[in-house]
């Protein structure tokens, strides 16, 4: 116990370093001064209209995670399992340790049904596999509308159809059980990834840009790969460094990509916030108190 515990203080050190590194970063490229202005000019119906569409992907994208829920036998139903998924949004944010909102819902799933951990942890996986794979195939087809890039596009569609071939390969080969529900979940997944796609075209709309959007929507999405990094509150710093490091590359406008990704962060806590209801009512979840953080990783410790 007391080597995990020394190895959860490394991680949340780790964490920290990459979160202010990231954040320093970006303070040297930019003009808070410019960002400020150009926030203040800011059109509020696109704002909205962006919070709109990335509230409607997290709906979506709850949904999906049902959908795989149900490959292994969980059968929730889709409101409560909105209740679930919103608390995991507003934990990505805020839940200290290593274990995210991912890891709540593991811990709870695991507890209040006849299920083994593993099993909710394969579903979580390929849920988080599907998001990567649908943000593939939409960064993919940005690459075909941008010839500065200069890949063929012979070349990446074969990459995508590889890719989605080697993928179903393996599914077939050790989760077959997950294939009866790979059209649904996918188109699930698809549609996640273009609302948020979407939400990102309402904000550049929303500072009055009105250039080629292919390379900031390119960017965009290959930030969103952030999620995978360890980081704290959500990754604050991670998606604005790379979405200025991208606009470096593409000679863009590096304080209009790090104001998208600054709004598109605003936008994604307002909606995780929506979770703090339920830990203020916890009975809306069937429950007297939600565990503490501690408790989540000393199951999902043992669970290993």
């Amino acid at each position: 116990m007391k080597k995990s515990r020394s190895w959860t203080y490394v991680k949340n050190i780790f964490k920290i370093l990459i979160t202010v590194a990231a954040i320093y970063w970006v303070s040297q490229k930019i003009s808070f001064i410019e960002l400020k202005s150009a926030l203040e000019e800011c059109n509020p119906l696109y704002l909205f209209l962006a919070l709109l569409s990335y509230a409607i992907s997290q709906l979506v994208a709850s949904s999906r995670l049902n959908s795989f829920l149900k490959v292994i036998g969980l059968d929730i139903s889709e409101r409560y399992n909105l209740r679930l998924y919103q608390v995991g949004l507003l934990y990505n944010f805020f839940l200290p340790g290593g274990i995210g909102g991912d890891g709540y819902k593991i811990y709870f799933l695991k507890k209040h049904y006849a299920v083994r951990g593993r099993r909710v942890l394969t579903a979580v996986f390929f849920d988080r596999l599907s998001g990567l794979w649908a943000l593939s195939i939409i960064t993919g087809c940005l690459i075909m509308f941008m010839p500065r890039l200069s890949i063929p596009n012979i070349v990446t569609v074969s990459v995508l159809i590889i890719g989605t071939a080697t993928y179903l390969y393996f599914l077939q080969l050790f989760f077959k059980e997950f294939l009866s529900k790979f059209i649904i979940t996918h188109l699930k997944a698809l549609t996640v990834q273009s609302f948020q796609t979407l939400s990102a075209i309402a904000i550049l709309y929303a500072l009055g840009f009105d250039g080629k959007f292919s390379p900031y929507l390119l960017i965009f999405l290959v930030s969103s790969l952030v999620a995978i990094v360890p980081s704290m509150l959500g990754g604050a710093g991670l998606r604005e460094s790379l979405m200025a490091f991208g606009a470096e590359y593409f000679q863009l406008d590096p304080h209009l990509a790090v104001l998208v990704s600054l709004l598109f962060y605003i936008i994604s806590l307002l909606v995780a916030s929506s979770g703090l209801y339920y830990i203020l009512r916890p009975e809306r979840l069937g429950i007297n108190k939600l565990p503490s953080a501690e408790e989540v990783e000393e199951e999902l410790e043992n669970e290993e």
